[in-house]
């Protein structure tokens, strides 16, 4: 089968040779096109009779945008997307929300990084159908392939708006000319660029798969955007025409905004409030002249395409006839200024939308641009918090993009405690690089790296120690990029190392999908079904099943079929096979009858139905970033994985459980239903996928109205009393960006209370008191504990009682340590200051413990 990139040379080599059959080309030349072919082997459309050149940068030397642009307005960049809107709707486009840029409906990518990607992949394939047939979206998109290249080359972002004009509908609706035309004469007519000052290429994509022609719209050397007609389909067996054809149009909302003004930068263009302000606050010297002629040649510090960034930047400079080193003591702290709003930008819609900074998968990106960020604010010692640029940029989007307002204050909290984790490295840090420093090892590239993702260490850091030691450290200038590729290499090797074995595969050839019957209900526990097939006298498949398959974190059901005990029970593809402990005591073809262990059942739907309690529950206490990140339902406790930037206090703990029993006490119906994943994605939006990417047209969902509503495919109850109780075991951070809570419910829980109540008493006995007057007791010996301790090591004589009070503690650090450890955990529920009272109390006692030893 061809790689995407052979698929595509392939095809644009076909559609070059038949242009009327691929291409718009009806309405080209009724608006005066004549086709060429450049030098580099590009075919292009232009009305200039005598123009030779494709219009490509590399082909006329550069962009020529900075002589005025040659448009009838100049558009600011929420009035790119406003006039898009008001234009497109005109002609019978929905104009629809952006989707998140956290792409948690798409299990291939982390971010949405392209205005297509908001659909991949089930509108693309088919399975699910499209908001609209045919629509607009201003999608924020996310991508870090040029962290190093952004503030330096004027152009470069991570974060950018990609407007698209997708359509998605079956060949005998499709008319390429028509959807051409929409395009050209949005950028012609409304934007007005004169049809002179246009160059169009022919073009092929191909991905995943699909593929199709391009037509690419350039000016003056930048390309404003590109029509891609997803047409076909390629397989080992053939290709063929896709059942539904696609349009993927994506348009640079910054790269028009900054066309049309003409603007020195696209961040001028893209966020001007922005710049402003912190030229402003921050006193930055701009030489706007100098800079004016600096930026037509930004391009050349490409890092992707510049062989020796030391000779280009000399080069630069020759050209402006002015020493490099003041050509870069000028123009470096407006990149980075430049890159500081940029890159607060980037964090602002990420965190918005559930992202957070962490050294795991791809939200290392968000950290990596956060101490970019933060790393440029030090060096240049500037006063300015990246919460405060965040506000600036959601007061100058809310236009367009209302949302960001609402969230500023997480945003700014979770900004905050990442800033605070970045300094407390870099402490940790400092030690590090004193002592590679005195042992005059060379400081290579790939050390750096390690320095930075390890520790928190930036190249200025150790470029600044080093000299104070008369050393001197090259750091690389695609830094940040090499970063980024470390870390992608040690995800992939935990991921295999932490890779199971596949389960066992069965030959199911011919087998029908078994109707899944625990949908229906938690308490359908007797049913009745055919034998399809028994494999190995042990795996047995029927068509249709009350037993729930291990999947979605939730352990399978126990029962029997017939007088045959069930131990185990998985889904291979839509089949489900039942694992029998003995031989099966009916035959294929028989009739028999199943039952579901009902306790079992129960338990598990208590503990399920439970995850989706704390999970909403937590949304609330937390804040809208939690998402849930793994899961897993026993039958002797559950836990559940949430995203959250630091480990849970006690205080938020006891919070957490007490809403969760309140949810409990309401008695709030549970919500089950199958709809369409248009519907439900249009009816509650993308939080939907807690639990991550849900295949099918049809999707299951389970709301909890107010709090939750998840697409899950788990046993559930179906009022939230039935849960009875939900208790908090304990909580812990299993990893950057994700903590975990273990819990009980139902029945489960009552057994963790008793024995708590059993530790109570154990403890009342030991402390010789009441259950109730236990916390008073604790804070009362402690004092007594620690008053008595300073008399012994100051040798003052204790009285007969403070002598007994003494005893009693020595005792109780002897027997009754793991007695208070427990006390420690059920008292999470008491006041804060109870609690630490005994954590500190078993802190004294340990060191006790240790002098006595």
């Amino acid at each position: 089968m061809l790689s995407d990139k052979e698929l595509k040379t392939k095809f644009k080599k076909l559609a070059s040779a038949e242009p009327d059959k691929y291409y718009a080309t009806n309405v080209l030349r009724a608006e005066g096109f004549m086709r060429k072919q450049c030098k580099c082997g590009m075919h292009f459309w232009a009305i200039h009779q005598d123009q030779t050149t494709c219009g490509d940068p590399a082909c006329i030397g550069g962009v020529d945008i900075f002589r005025g642009a040659p448009v009838k307005k100049k558009l600011s960049f929420p009035d790119v997307w406003l006039g898009f809107k008001k234009f497109f709707e005109a002609r019978g486009y929905k104009a629809i929300n952006r989707y998140p840029v956290i792409a948690r409906w798409n299990p291939t990518i982390d971010f949405t990084n392209a205005s297509i990607a908001a659909f991949q992949p089930y509108v693309i394939s088919g399975e699910s159908s499209p908001p609209a047939k045919k629509l607009v979206i201003p999608q924020f998109c996310l991508r870090f392939g040029d962290v190093d290249n952004v503030g330096v080359t004027g152009s470069h972002c991570t974060g950018f708006v990609m407007i698209g004009q997708h359509v998605f509908v079956e060949p005998s609706e499709w008319d390429q000319n028509e959807l051409f035309q929409d395009i050209y004469d949005y950028i012609t007519k409304d934007v007005g660029v004169p049809k002179e000052e246009l160059t169009l290429h022919e073009e092929s994509w191909a991905g995943g798969g699909n593929y199709g022609p391009c037509m690419e719209f350039f000016s003056r050397g930048v390309e404003l955007f590109n029509q891609v007609y997803m047409m076909y389909e390629h397989s080992d067996s053939g290709d063929k025409e896709l059942k539904i054809k696609v349009l993927d149009m994506g348009l640079g909302m910054e790269r028009v905004a900054w066309f049309s003004q003409s603007a020195l930068t696209i961040y001028d263009a893209a966020f001007p409030t922005v710049i402003a302000k912190l030229r402003k606050k921050l006193n930055v010297e701009f030489d706007e002249n100098l800079y004016r002629k600096f930026a037509p040649l930004s391009s050349k510090l490409n890092l992707d395409e510049a062989e020796n960034i030391d000779e280009q930047w000399e080069d630069v400079a020759a050209e402006l006839k002015i020493n490099v080193d003041e050509l870069k003591n000028k123009i470096l702290p407006m990149t980075a200024l430049y890159s500081i709003a940029e890159h607060s930008r980037a964090l602002l819609f990420a965190i918005i939308d559930g992202g957070l900074p962490s050294n795991v998968g791809g939200y290392y990106n968000l950290r990596v641009i956060f101490r970019r960020a933060l790393g440029f604010i030090e060096k240049f010692k500037w006063d300015v918090s990246l919460p405060e640029v965040c506000e600036w940029h959601a007061e100058y989007l809310k236009q367009v993009y209302p949302e960001l307002l609402k969230g500023l204050g997480e945003v700014k909290k979770i900004l905050e405690v990442e800033k605070h984790k970045y300094y407390q490295s870099k402490r940790k840090g400092e030690q590090v690089v004193e002592q590679l420093l005195k042992s005059k090892k060379e400081i290579t590239p790939e050390k750096l790296v390690e320095l930075y993702d390890s520790h928190g260490i930036s190249p200025e850091q150790v470029i600044e120690e080093a000299a104070k030691q008369g050393m001197k450290v090259e750091v690389p200038e695609n830094f940040y990029a090499l970063v980024a590729k470390k870390h992608e290499q040690s995800d992939a090797e935990q991921e295999q190392k932490t890779q199971t074995h596949k389960a066992i595969e069965l030959d199911l050839k011919d087998i029908p999908a078994t109707e899944a019957l625990y949908f229906d209900s938690y308490d359908y526990v007797d049913f009745e079904a055919r034998v399809l097939r028994i494999i190995d006298d042990k795996y047995i498949i029927l068509d249709r099943t009350a037993f729930y398959p291990t999947s979605g974190g939730q352990l399978h059901d126990k029962g029997v079929i017939g007088k045959t005990e069930i131990a185990d029970v998985f889904k291979q593809g839509n089949v489900i096979v039942h694992v029998a402990k003995h031989k099966p005591d009916f035959h294929e073809g028989d009739k028999v009858a199943g039952r579901i262990d009902f306790d079992t059942r129960l338990q598990l739907a208590q503990h399920h139905t439970a995850a989706h309690i704390i999970n909403g529950v937590a949304r609330r206490v937390l804040g809208n970033h939690v998402w849930q990140a793994g899961a897993s339902k026993s039958l002797e406790k559950a836990r559940l994985d949430i995203t959250h930037y630091d480990s849970l206090t006690d205080e938020e703990v006891a919070k957490i459980e007490q809403a969760a029993n309140e949810i409990i006490k309401n008695n709030l119906p549970v919500y089950k239903s199958f709809m369409d994943r248009n519907v439900a994605e249009a009816k509650y939006g993308f939080v939907l996928y807690q639990g991550g990417a849900v295949p099918g047209r049809q999707i299951r969902v389970v709301a909890i109205s107010g709090l939750d509503v998840e697409a899950c495919g788990g046993t559930h109850l179906d009022l939230t009393g039935d849960v009875k109780i939900i208790k908090i075991l304990k909580t812990s951070k299993v990893q950057d960006g994700i903590v975990r809570i273990e819990f009980t419910a139902g029945q489960a829980a009552v057994k963790t209370a008793n024995a708590e109540k059993n530790v109570l008493s154990e403890t009342a006995q030991l402390l010789d008191v009441d259950i109730d007057q236990l916390p008073a007791r604790v804070e009362e010996l402690f004092e007594k504990w620690k008053k008595a301790r300073k008399a012994v090591q100051k040798g003052t004589k204790l009285e007969k009682k403070e002598l007994e009070e003494f005893k009693l503690v020595s005792t109780v650090a002897y027997k009754g340590e793991e007695v208070l450890g427990k006390l420690a955990e059920i008292l999470k529920t008491q006041p804060e200051h109870v609690n630490n009272t005994v954590k500190r109390f078993l802190k004294e006692l340990d060191e006790f413990k240790k002098k006595l030893s």
